[in-house]
């Protein structure tokens, strides 16, 4: 029973570069103007932007079931199948303008290809490794690239928009067509990186691209609930407050408060995004420095610092108190963009769970657990806030967020993190987690 050699190794890794490079076009542009697109073709209020959350998070809720239903697959099939979902949502949204209604069964169709996807981007990634010593450094890389293009996808989006080419109210959103193009073009490399990781695994009749120690095949399990990672649990829950103001409401003060259209955010994006290009790599070489812990800590800290600082200008900018331009605008601005980069730090979580977990099976589908938990949080959280921003004030649902962000700091104190440099002993993730 061989690993993949040092070519096929290349090559697989050549083509999930590809992946995250495509994957973040179409994100970008799909995923970063939904609230936009809620805006302009419904014309949506706080309440009703925090609600549209239930049917675009739900697929996130029950996503451990479906990984578990279609486990046998293996990762790289289930991500095209993911992906063939995203098309045909997004393909159904560029051509149709529906019924509100209408429009959020789409919207939750397309949510669960996406849903699907995104514990198996990190789980292929992190199976590609093999210098477990530089861990850090080469998911740094790899979050580099997708940073990379979705700065690429912004700038296409602000073009776009800039200049009448895309479109929320017109029959057709072109916007919506292009990015399932780009899916299109990641299920095909999906499907060539299947062909080289998939026939080892399936010869063996096992999950990973090489034997366990004990000599006996194993299984990726269909589903983690170990006590043993419940720190890991608790980011994952505090993550889906975090996620849900990154998502929605930071963008809403923007849009909704400040009256910002899809140009002005795709400006935003691009400065995110190349801020991104060079903080990801160095936050990996941070994490290899420092360790996880202090990152942890450092995770903790950016939330906290970030959303008591949306508080003060959000509630500024409702009352009255500040003005709606100048540089109470501008620090709004740069808080996007920096709240973009704490959003990025996720790959410590990804890390810590690597350095934790007790056999390399168990990744993937722990992942997909955390993101359902997540998830769950994310319904409840959006649809308080928009009742918060509508009946109090928006700084309340920023306060609230900064107050759970203390359980980050929590974990921090309370995690056993074992060396990165020792991970080989503790969990060889040298293999192709499927």
């Amino acid at each position: 029973m061989k690993k993949l050699d040092n070519g096929q190794h290349r090559q697989a890794i050549k083509i999930y570069l590809g992946v995250l490079a495509f994957a973040a076009l179409g994100a970008g542009l799909s995923d970063s103007v939904w609230s936009n697109y809620f805006k302009d073709a419904y014309n949506v209020s706080a309440l009703q932007r925090g609600l549209i959350e239930f049917p675009r998070e739900l697929p996130g809720v029950f996503c451990i079931f479906l990984v578990s239903f279609l486990s046998s697959f293996g990762g790289p099939r289930i991500a095209m199948l993911a992906q063939g979902l995203a098309i045909a949502g997004l393909v159904a949204l560029g051509f149709l303008t529906p019924p509100y209604a209408v429009m959020l069964g789409i919207l939750f169709f397309y949510s669960v290809g996406a849903h699907l996807w995104y514990p198996l981007q990190d789980s292929i990634g992190m199976s590609l490794i093999r210098d477990d010593s530089n861990a850090g450094r080469i998911v740094g890389r790899f979050k580099g690239v997708s940073t990379a293009f979705s700065m690429l996808g912004a700038i296409v989006v602000f073009l776009g928009f800039r200049f009448n080419v895309f479109s929320f109210t017109t029959p057709v959103k072109l916007i919506f067509l292009i990015a399932a193009i780009f899916f299109l073009v990641v299920l095909i490399l999906l499907s060539n990186l299947d062909r080289i990781i998939g026939p080892a695994r399936r010869k063996r009749g096992e999950q990973s691209a090489e034997p366990c120690q004990t000599g006996k095949k194993s299984r990726m399990p269909r589903f983690i609930f170990r006590r043993e990672y419940k720190y890991y649990y608790m980011l994952a829950v505090v993550f889906g407050v975090q996620k849900q103001i990154m998502m929605v409401y930071g963008p809403w003060v923007l849009i909704d408060l400040l009256g910002k259209k899809a140009d002005t955010l795709a400006l935003l994006g691009m400065a995110g995004a190349f801020v991104g290009i060079f903080f990801i790599p160095a936050l990996g070489r941070w994490i290899d420095r420092f360790g996880l812990k202090k990152m942890l800590y450092a995770d903790a800290f950016s939330f906290i610092g970030v959303y008591l600082a949306y508080a003060l200008l959000s509630g500024g900018f409702s009352s009255g108190f500040l003005p709606m331009s100048g540089l109470p605008v501008f620090l709004t601005f740069a808080l996007f963009v920096i709240d973009r980069m704490s959003m990025q730090m996720g790959i410590i979580r990804s890390l810590y769970l690597r350095s934790i977990a007790l056999t390399p099976d168990e990744i993937a589908p722990t992942l997909t657990t955390g993101q359902s938990m997540d998830h769950l949080v994310s319904i409840i959280c959006a649809s308080l806030g928009g009742l918060i921003w509508s009946t109090w004030g928006p700084q309340y649902i920023f306060l609230l967020a900064a107050a759970l962000s203390l359980l980050n700091y929590i974990v921090a104190r309370k995690a056993v993190i074992p060396d990165l440099k020792a991970a080989r002993a503790v969990a060889p993730i040298a293999k192709i987690n499927d």
